[in-house]
Parts: C-alpha cells; sequence; structure tokens
C-alpha cells in the first residue's frame, strides 16, 4: 500500500503541527525567566525601597551578563539539530555537552571577575549610598549562581536542537516555583533579606541547572555518549558562539542607545519609554518562540541534506511570522486602555506614551518576519552573516537616533528609529535569505 502523495497543504500542516509543538512550549519557558525577577521584586520590595533598588541594580546587571552569553543557547541549538538530522544522536549530544562544559569555564571566568568588581559595576550604575550596599551584596551572592544559569543556557540549546522544548518548560516551571518558596522562607523565616532573596535564586539555579544535567547525562548514556571535556569540541563551540556573541552586544547597544535617547528626552519620555520597552519585550517572546522552532527545525532539515524541506519550513515560519505581527500589533492597539493605566496615572505619560504605541503596533509585522528570519539563519550556523547585518544595522540606527534629541523629535520620533532598526535588519536577512547562501547541508556547517 502506497502512502498519500504529499501536497502543498499536508506539507504546511506538517510543518504548523512542529512549529506549534515546539513554540508553544518554548514561549512558556521564555516567560518564566523575567518572572525570577518580578518575585524576587515582589518579596524585597517589602523590605524597604534601598533595598528594592539595590535589587533593581544588580538584578539588572546580572540579566546583562546572562544575555551576552545567550550564544550558547542559540549555537548549541543549531549544532546538535544538525546531528539530529544526520540522525546520529551521539553525536549530537556529545556536540551540547561540549557548549555545557564551555559555560561552565565561562561561568567560572564570570564568577571571578564579578564578585571583587561587584562594588565599581553597582557604582558605575549611579546607585545611591542607601542602595548601594543592598546591591553589592545581591550581585555578589547571585554571581555564584552564574555557572549554574550558563548552564542551563546551554542545556536547553541542547534539548532544543533535540526537537524538546517541553523539558526546558517543565524545568523552568520547577525553578520559578523553588524560587518563589526559597525566597519568602530565606527572607522572611530566616531573616536574611535580600541576602535571603539572592541565596534562594542561586539556589533554584542550581536546581535547574542539575535537572537539565540529569536529563542531558541519561541520554549521553543511553546512546554512548562521552561525558567527557573535548578540548577541540569546546573551542568548535567558542568559535560558533562568537559571532552570535557579537550580533547580541551590538543589539544590547541598539537598546541602550534608545534608553539613553529616551533619558535625554525627559522624565516624561524616559517613563513612557520604559513602558513602551516592557511591552515591547513581551512581544518579543511570542515572537522569539517562533524563532527557536525555526532554529530547531531548519537545522534539522539542513542536517538531513534536505534542502526543499528547509526552504518550504522557511517560508512556512515567514508566514507565521507576518501572522504573529499583525496578531499582536492589534492586541496592542485594542489593549492600550487596559494596558497603559496599569503603569501610569500620569496624565503626561499617558500623553507621549499613545502615539508611540501606535507606532510599535504598526511595526510588530516587520517583528515578526525579523524574528523569524534570525531564527531560521541560526538554525543553519549562519552566525557570521547575522554579526555583519547587525553591526550595519546599528551603524545606521545609531546616528539617527542620536539625532531625535538634536532635532526636537519625542519619544515617537525615537520609535519611529527603532522601526528603522528593525526594517534594516529585514531587509539585511531578507537578502540572505532569498540569495540561498545559508543553505549548507550535512551534519556540521
Amino acid at each position: 500500500m502506497t502512502s498519500a502523495p504529499t501536497t502543498p497543504r499536508t506539507g504546511r500542516r506538517r510543518h504548523d503541527r512542529e512549529i506549534v509543538a515546539l513554540a508553544v512550549p518554548a514561549f512558556g519557558a521564555l516567560v518564566a525567566e523575567p518572572l525570577f525577577v518580578m518575585v524576587d521584586s515582589a518579596i524585597v520590595g517589602h523590605l524597604g525601597t534601598p533595598q528594592l533598588a539595590g535589587l533593581g541594580i544588580a538584578a539588572a546587571l546580572l540579566m546583562t551578563a546572562v544575555s551576552i552569553f545567550v550564544f550558547l543557547a542559540y549555537a548549541t541549538t543549531a549544532a546538535v539539530a544538525r546531528r539530529v538530522g544526520a540522525g546520529d544522536l551521539p553525536a549530537a549530544i556529545r556536540q551540547g555537552m561540549d557548549g555545557i562544559w564551555l559555560a561552565l569555564l565561562l561561568g567560572a571566568v564570570v564568577v571571578a571577575l564579578a564578585i571583587p568588581s561587584a562594588p565599581w559595576l553597582v557604582d558605575a550604575f549611579g546607585a545611591s549610598d542607601t542602595a548601594a550596599p543592598y546591591a553589592i551584596t545581591y550581585l555578589r551572592i547571585s554571581s555564584f549562581g552564574i555557572p549554574a544559569m550558563l548552564v542551563v543556557l546551554a542545556a536547553t540549546g541542547v534539548l532544543r536542537g533535540l526537537q524538546d522544548t517541553r523539558t526546558p518548560l517543565y524545568v523552568a516551571i520547577g525553578g520559578f516555583t523553588a524560587n518563589g518558596i526559597l525566597n519568602v522562607v530565606l527572607v522572611y523565616g530566616a531573616g536574611l533579606g535580600i541576602a535571603g532573596s539572592a541565596w534562594g535564586t542561586v539556589i533554584a539555579q542550581v536546581g535547574m541547572a542539575v535537572a537539565y544535567l540529569i536529563v542531558v547525562v541519561r541520554g549521553a548514556r543511553r546512546h554512548g555518549a562521552s561525558l567527557r571535556p573535548d578540548a577541540a569540541g569546546i573551542r568548535a563551540s567558542a568559535r560558533a558562539g562568537v559571532p552570535l556573541l557579537v550580533r547580541t552586544l551590538s543589539l544590547r547597544a541598539v537598546l541602550m542607545i534608545a534608553t539613553a535617547v529616551a533619558a535625554r528626552l525627559g522624565d516624561v519620555d524616559i517613563a513612557a519609554h520604559q513602558i513602551i520597552l516592557s511591552l515591547w519585550s513581551l512581544t518579543a517572546f511570542a515572537l522569539d518562540a517562533i524563532a527557536i522552532a525555526g532554529q530547531a527545525i531548519i537545522g534539522r532539515y539542513l542536517g538531513a541534506n534536505d534542502e526543499k524541506g528547509a526552504r518550504e519550513a522557511c517560508r512556512r515560519m515567514v508566514e507565521w511570522g507576518i501572522a504573529s505581527g499583525v496578531v499582536l500589533g492589534l492586541l496592542i492597539m485594542l489593549a492600550r486602555p487596559i494596558f497603559i493605566p496599569l503603569f501610569t496615572s500620569d496624565p503626561a505619560v499617558k500623553d507621549t506614551l499613545l502615539p508611540a504605541l501606535l507606532v510599535v503596533a504598526v511595526s510588530q509585522p516587520i517583528a515578526g518576519v525579523v524574528f523569524v528570519l534570525d531564527g531560521v539563519l541560526m538554525g543553519a550556523g549562519d552566525g557570521r552573516y547575522l554579526a555583519w547585518a547587525m553591526l550595519v544595522t546599528l551603524a545606521v540606527f545609531a546616528p539617527v537616533a542620536l539625532l531625535v534629541p538634536a532635532l526636537g523629535g519625542g519619544l515617537t520620533a525615537l520609535w519611529w528609529a527603532m522601526t528603522l532598526m528593525m526594517a534594516v535588519r529585514l531587509v539585511t536577512l531578507w537578502l540572505r535569505t532569498r540569495s540561498g547562501r545559508w543553505i549548507v547541508t550535512g551534519a556540521t556547517r
């Protein structure tokens, strides 16, 4: 009995099932990450304003440090997915272990630098005399959890490459729950104050890392993959991560420039800007979930030497990106009356916020395609192009954004500059995707 031929409609349905199966749990895991900081803020906030201010500074430093190393997840996902597509699971897990060993090494270096430099870092952020001691305490203690945080990133990449986004969701939920309980017990029950919050977070992060390692080690033993560190493999993981590090730093520079410009516009503008950034980050989680699915799916197709499947999956994910962007844009516009009062009651902030928020809503379809194509090229291991494309984007955005105050523009003008940034990313990524140069098949790129 012969199987039914594959039609365009059945092909789209197959891709849709894969995208949903990977993207929905990935979105849940992504949302769980910022909830850690929210729980800490809610608990520490009752200790006093200086403690909360100190937590805010330390958390910003920690989140910046960890976001710089997000390439551990991205590069590992692509490399492992290729091996999976090639049908070599032992090599896939071995590749993932190299990423985990690299995460441990980088984590040790960061801890060695962060603990002694904590006072200088806190001072550089402009902490007040009352908030600085709490920020230093939280930063020094939380630094012990950085290796675990980086292991979580790398191990998440391993499981995504293995086409598993459910386990990261379960681990994230468990970590979030443990973090909340530990914070309450240590901050109030043990009377440790902000130090208790930091230790609770460290313990939760270590627990998450252990849970991931148990899953990965079991997979390695099942498939006979070595767990020992391999110098050549670790170096290869580092080389694959360097271009993605450049890309991430360039993107962080864009966000820092935007915030600096908003601050120069005045208190009302920076307040409205922070509200928009929080919403922008939430929509980014939704779109990034599709991008994560793209990394895993594209890597697998290319590893299986299926160029046609990779192209079809890319096309379908672009359609998902456009549709998701349209839906998110409409939600932003419709939810404005509910969303804005949650953050501010200041009429001046509201008046500044509304037109800029409309710009963000209009730009969501562009963002949807950008996130998807970013994920496709990451899945293809095309990190070098992504680095150059983001540097070009930064070079275009920076002068335009810096001209906003000089030309008398306000927050809306700044967010038009942010939309220009996304448009430049769209052009660079679209040109690369259309060229087909990203398509390199085989177990390795």
